[in-house]
């Protein structure tokens, strides 16, 4: 069985419902919304959903947000987990797919389908280890150094078009083995927003296969806060500088 979560700031009702209309399958035994601006009307909203389980939180971030689902999963008895953003959706079927994926491949933790923008375009959500000068520095960069940058970073030379063992992938989706944060642990809470998909992705990826799987497609409509407001602009480097340099002393072994 499949459990998921999604963490929810002031979210816009529409978006969430299309969003839950994705995840009606038998294969999904619970769906946790875990609320950090704990607003009335997304408690509410939720109570028409028997298999939904409102957490009412503080802003505690997107990672330990997620954090309180995984606490009362990780002894339920199920098998897989979904990370997944409130902007994202696509057919039922994609969970069947992934499922039997992960059923056939033992040593595959963690594992993500192909995303594209609402308009059918490609995002390149499955990378390589990041540098601060793929993350922060490209901001600032000229257009040319950074897409050339970009071609290796985002594995566009690759086109995404078969599936590969990779390191980080985008949190807007992420499709746990269970079991396997026993061994690597949770998502780590000092990263309040953006870099805390990177570290979970690394770690499961120290000991397990963390794969790309084209098959089957999901849409996510990003927002990219970080572009828009200097305040999370600052959270983003800041967390940013703090992932890259735990990357480069993460031990091999």
């Amino acid at each position: 069985m499949i459990t998921v979560s999604i963490v929810t700031y002031k979210t816009n009702l529409e978006e969430l419902s299309k969003c839950l209309q994705s995840l009606i399958s038998s294969l999904v035994s619970q769906i946790y919304i875990v609320d950090n601006s704990n607003e009335r009307y997304i408690a509410d909203f939720c109570q028409q959903y028997p298999n939904v389980i409102y957490i009412g939180s503080e802003n505690v971030g997107y990672g330990a947000g997620h954090n309180q689902a995984l606490r009362q999963v990780l002894n339920s008895g199920g098998k897989y987990h979904l990370i997944l953003n409130s902007d994202v959706y696509f057919e039922p079927s994609v969970l069947e797919f992934l499922a039997a994926y992960m059923d056939a491949h033992a040593d595959v933790a963690q594992v993500q389908p192909n995303v594209v923008y609402p308009d059918g375009e490609q995002q390149y959500t499955c990378r390589l280890l990041p540098t601060p000068a793929n993350l922060i520095f490209r901001r600032f960069l000229p257009k040319r150094m950074v897409e050339k940058m970009n071609i290796r970073y985002q594995l566009k030379f690759d086109d995404h078009k078969k599936e590969m063992n990779v390191p980080y992938h985008q949190g807007s989706f992420m499709f746990f083995r269970l079991e396997c944060f026993k061994k690597v642990g949770l998502f780590d809470e000092r990263f309040f927003m953006y870099p805390e998909d990177i570290d979970i992705t690394r770690r499961m990826h120290r000991w397990y296969r963390t794969m790309f799987v084209p098959s089957v497609t999901i849409v996510h409509a990003h927002r990219a806060a970080s572009y828009k407001s200097k305040k999370m602009l600052k959270i983003h480097m800041v967390n940013m500088i703090t992932v890259s340099y735990t990357h480069l002393t993460l031990p091999t072994t």
